[in-house]
């Protein structure tokens, strides 16, 4: 029997967006589909909360201190292989449909295929504008929330229908072989365009956006950056809940709407893995934030994630889960072995409610634009209750997700929790060290609330090796082989 994968993504979307995960929530019906005898996972999470990170983690399986991509506009770089260059070698067709944002290029990308995926099938953004007749139609495709203020959208002129035609194409070429094919929308991210009849549509089925208890909360306590970001993006909240209600959550469902197109496509096929997240959310005004940036919010971290096929068949998943996960998931799929250079782990042994973490990283916002504060890095570990985020240069932050869900309330310096607190620590500066974070170092550990660390000049110490398999690295001490155990004595 054939062996099929589909990776299906929209760009900007929180879990609790949406009302498979939130009864407030949009509409979600063909999401929801998904879900249907498979597994929802509750406390799934992007790698980072910007789009090519987080992008580079989901399809690398590396984090972006690994893979190199820390920002927006920066490439994945030679030796780093994304998932069809894992795929293709053992005999997996692979295909990629929609957004990349990985070629570091400008938000459209180059129009120019990845390695390992099919060239015949690639559709990037610059692929959509470039097919554009001229630059009226080039403007009007970015209109913000355009079916509103400039006049009538037609589906078949949106990028969410032009990538679904072709996802459809592809499927019904290869019903019949084993492939993995991704969908990437960039619906509902701004401009968040979609046909009107979406915006009536949703109006009658009575959504309102709710405003929840961090909407425009506080920030004292809160780290300076985030003081920083909220007083750039002074617009009234009752003017941008207006232009949410209108224009982006009428385009979150119109990218269901599409996403059932796909479906009834797969509904054909034998037993299919389907796949469904997005990169990262929207903060909404939570905190008096907007967009996404230097913060580990649940509004841009907290993320849909859904897996239907092989053990994942009505489940409710508790245990948190990484997009980290997702390719070596794929690969186990497909009866492939996890390299090493992978960092996160296939969820097919996942229990329903396990005790793990994940990990999280920022790094800035765009590589070559110095706005959103430019180089704010920060590491954050979620054991499924406690959040501890270190922001490298500012104040440090923990919640209790339990009794705070909405994180109004920073614990940082809450002795009753200092011992938990130092714990998520602990592992936030090992799981540095496991991945050869590049950016560690004594200030990631001497943190002003965490007493007896001290600087050292070789922190750790630690000696790795980081290369693929098959491949040996020479310690230049010794001249030797390194070793996984070789761990270097420091300088005398």
């Amino acid at each position: 029997m054939n062996k099929q994968a589909i990776l299906i993504m929209v760009d900007t979307q929180s879990a609790t967006m949406l009302q498979l995960y939130n009864e407030a929530g949009v509409p979600c019906p063909n999401i929801s589909r998904i879900a249907q005898n498979g597994a929802v996972f509750q406390n799934g999470y992007t790698v980072s909360p910007v789009c090519g990170p987080a992008r580079s983690a989901l399809f690398t399986g590396q984090y972006p201190s690994t893979n190199g991509v820390w920002a927006n506009g920066q490439q994945l770089g030679q030796d780093i292989q994304n998932a069809a260059q894992r795929l293709m070698p053992a005999g997996v067709p692979c295909a990629y449909i929609g957004k990349w944002h990985l070629d570091g290029g400008d938000y459209f990308g180059k129009g120019t295929c990845a390695p390992g995926y099919d060239p015949n099938y690639w559709y990037d953004m610059r692929n959509f504008v470039d097919e554009l007749p001229n630059d009226d139609t080039r403007k009007f495709s970015r209109k913000n929330m355009g079916s509103i203020m400039f006049g009538e959208i037609k589906e078949e002129d949106t990028y969410a229908h032009r990538v679904t035609e072709r996802a459809l194409k592809y499927i019904r070429e290869h019903k019949d072989e084993d492939f993995f094919l991704t969908v990437s929308f960039d619906e509902p991210h701004d401009p968040s365009q979609c046909p009107k009849a979406f915006i009536s549509e949703l109006n009658k089925t009575g959504f309102k956006i709710k405003d929840y208890p961090n909407t425009n909360a506080s920030l004292k306590d809160k780290p300076d950056i985030q003081k920083m970001w909220a007083d750039a993006f002074k617009i009234p909240w009752p003017f941008l809940k207006m232009g949410f209600q209108k224009g982006f959550f009428p385009c979150n469902y119109f990218v269901d709407y599409e996403i059932g197109r796909i479906l009834d496509a797969i509904d054909a096929l034998k037993d299919p893995m389907i796949i469904y997240t997005a990169d990262h959310g929207d903060m909404q005004n939570a905190h008096g934030l907007m967009a996404k940036g230097p913060a580990m919010y649940e509004e841009i971290t907290h993320v849909p994630y859904i897996i239907k096929g092989g053990p994942f068949r009505n489940r409710n998943i508790t245990t948190p889960v990484s997009h980290i996960d997702i390719l070596p998931t794929v690969m186990e799929f497909f009866g492939l072995q996890k390299p090493r250079m992978l960092e996160g782990h296939s969820l097919y042994s996942i229990g329903d409610d396990d005790s793990r973490e994940i990990y999280m990283q920022f790094g800035r916002f765009e590589a070559e634009v110095d706005g959103y504060l430019g180089f704010m890095p920060i590491r954050s570990v979620f054991d499924g209750r406690y959040k501890l985020n270190i922001n490298l240069f500012s104040t440090d932050e923990l919640y209790d997700l339990e009794n705070d869900p909405y994180e109004t309330k920073n614990l940082i310096n809450d002795k009753a929790l200092a011992k938990l607190r130092d714990a998520l620590h602990d592992k936030i500066i090992a799981h540095q060290n496991e991945i050869v974070d590049p950016f560690r170092g004594y200030p990631w550990e001497c943190r002003p609330w965490r007493k007896g660390k001290k600087p050292s000049f070789t922190n750790a110490g630690c000696t790795r090796q980081r290369c693929e398999d098959g491949t040996t690295r020479y310690d230049y001490a010794t001249g030797c082989p390194v070793t996984s155990e070789v761990r270097a004595k420091g300088m005398k």
